[in-house]
């Protein structure tokens, strides 16, 4: 269904950088990802895990769910969607919802079957959801039960073809698509009933082209794309992990290990998105650890949580730690179980890092790097250290091999700034049905990142910029091209860049540089506020198209050109320069 480059291995015989560790246990390339985590042992993962451990844990409720009740609910459910909608090997089912006890079975479920995984933000606009829908050839979506997902759903679904009776809901069933069945109606059914779906055995060597998922980035340009990986990848990645972080070694005390059977992490990160997959779902399921499921974030509902559940992990993003060191609510919060966290997605700054050291003193602090191309972590800060390193985005962990490039397209050194680009066993196959944009990013199975870096002696990896396109907006990707197509269709617009300038809470934002109509530039001259109204009709219709995190929250400046190159290229970087200063001419006219 889905094409990705054929990405033959590397002939470079060019100098590389590997990881400090590279003995690991071998990584199975014959299973699907719940045949991994519900089938088998392997000698990364702790063992004998602990006994009575729930995997997870309902946030509101408080009801756990252990492996065993897991594993039967997924093999049911398989059973209904095989029976039932005679889902079958590499259908595309889509996931339109927020964290719930059930979004892990509903993966596993699809992949019992042979089908792929891809999950969308539950904010989507109707016009968001339908590009995924078609981008993927969705035939199928599990949604979540509020009045604003199913509506979208509905909506989305309709536009291509898929009848509300292939809509499966979370939770309760709902009167807005009333021939939707639930997941728990579905399992219930499917563990009465005889068993008659054909679970998808992988022959030797086929999970590294098996697809598992395909999750959307925007790659170094462009709109975003459906990243094809395969089972293969996020089995190495949790893989990678465990070692690097040493999950089934008594390298110290148990006091101070990092990872240890029976402590609880928090669960707020989106299960849609590549980092609450990877790392807060399924390595923390391998690590034998309890998740508890939040399907919202609200700051002061996640303090409340921590208290309830004496959550000990932490995995989050930095507008999250803003708020642990800024909102008035941490000066009565019950943190004292919090021992880890982990922030990734987008850097910290200094100031927030050391605030965060000081509200948790004995907790390990560190970050991350990694990508959707990648399957996720790539680094991490070294398991020797309690706390990582400021500016530092972590060690290469275990298999990884990487190249940092000069302009000049030779290898630096240590300590050399240059083009990160990466190796790893938990690389995708590309993106799914764009030969060209795979060809950009992904180089005989090497990913360039589009960041810019320096690697140490110690081979730890510190972001220094991103020559990428790309803005990190809260952790998500937002492609400039994206919003100014969306510009572009305004009445007011005649030409538009999009680029990010820094904001405290979010890590940068959006802003827009808008060449206004003709007609559009004479109402300005003849009345001084239309501009100001423009302005504002501007933003709202961004508003209007797209999902929250990707509102212009910079604002719109309105100017003559776009600059461009000759081959008419816009040249981002001299408006990004342009609106730093702007930005920082408005702050000293506060002053």
């Amino acid at each position: 269904m889905f094409t990705v480059s054929n990405l033959s291995p590397s002939q470079s015989s060019m100098s590389e950088i590997y990881a400090p560790v590279q003995d690991f246990p071998r990584i199975p390339d014959n299973l699907t990802v719940p045949q991994f985590l519900l089938d088998v042992d392997h000698p990364a993962r702790p063992n004998p895990p602990s006994v009575g451990v729930p995997w997870l844990i309902d946030d509101t409720s408080g009801r756990t769910f252990g492996k065993e009740e897991l594993r039967a609910r997924t093999h049911a459910l398989a059973n209904s969607l095989w029976t039932k909608y005679n889902i079958r090997d590499g259908d595309v089912v889509l996931i339109f919802s927020r964290n719930h006890c059930d979004y892990p079975v509903a993966i596993w479920a699809v992949h019992r079957i042979g089908g792929v995984i891809s999950g969308a933000n539950p904010d989507f606009t109707v016009d968001e959801l339908t590009y995924q829908l078609e981008a993927t050839k969705a035939t199928f979506m599990f949604v979540y039960s509020d009045t604003q997902a199913i509506g979208t759903a509905v909506a989305a679904a309709r536009r291509v073809n898929i009848p509300p009776s292939r809509i499966v809901l979370f939770g309760p069933a709902s009167e807005l698509s009333p021939e939707s069945a639930t997941i728990d109606a579905l399992a219930r059914e499917g563990l009465i009933s005889k068993d008659t779906f054909v679970e998808r055995r992988l022959a030797p060597g086929e999970g590294k082209t098996k697809l598992a998922f395909l999750s959307f980035s925007s790659g170094t340009t462009g709109k975003p794309k459906a990243v094809a990986i395969p089972h293969f990848a996020l089995i190495a990645n949790v893989i990678q992990l465990a070692v690097h972080n040493k999950i089934n070694e008594a390298y110290t005390t148990w006091e101070d290990r990092r990872f240890r059977p029976g402590d609880i992490c928090i669960g707020v990160l989106p299960f849609y998105h590549i980092y609450g997959l990877v790392i807060n779902l399924h390595f923390i399921l391998f690590a034998s650890m309890s998740i508890v499921v939040i399907p919202r974030f609200n700051f002061v509902g996640m303090l409340n949580s921590i208290a309830k559940h004496r959550i000990t992990h932490l995995m989050l993003v930095p507008p999250q730690v803003v708020l642990l060191c800024k909102h008035p609510a941490m000066a009565t919060a019950d943190i004292g179980s919090v021992r880890f966290i982990m922030v990734g997605a987008a850097p910290l700054t200094y100031e927030v890092t050391e605030q965060l050291i000081r509200i948790f003193p004995d907790a390990h602090i560190g970050q991350a790097y990694g990508m959707t191309e990648t399957c996720t972590a790539t680094t991490m800060w070294p398991i020797e250290h309690k706390r990582g390193a400021f500016g530092s985005g972590g060690q290469l962990m275990p298999g990884i091999v990487a190249r940092v490039e000069k302009q000049d397209g030779t290898l630096a050194g240590f300590d050399e700034p240059g083009h990160l680009v990466i190796k790893t066993p938990s690389v995708a196959l590309g993106y799914a049905d764009n030969e060209a944009a795979t060809k950009e990013t992904f180089v005989d199975r090497w990913v360039r990142t589009g960041d810019e870096v320096r690697i140490d002696s110690n081979k730890e990896v510190w972001v220094l910029d991103r020559l990428k396109e790309i803005m990190k907006v809260r952790g998500f990707q937002v492609a400039p091209a994206e919003l100014e197509g969306c510009l572009l269709d305004h009445p007011d617009v005649s030409d538009a860049c999009v680029v990010g300038i820094p904001d405290d809470f979010s890590g940068e934002v959006p802003m827009a540089f808008v060449v206004p109509a003709p007609e559009s530039a004479k109402r300005m001259e003849a009345d001084k506020k239309a501009a100001a109204q423009i302005k504002a009709s501007i933003v709202q219709h961004v508003a209007d198209n797209k999902v929250k995190y990707k509102h212009l929250a910079g604002g719109v400046e309105f100017i003559d050109i776009i600059p461009k190159n000759p081959s008419g290229k816009l040249l981002r970087r001299v408006l990004r320069d342009k609106a730093r200063h702007l930005q920082k001419s408005r702050a000293m006219a506060k002053l």
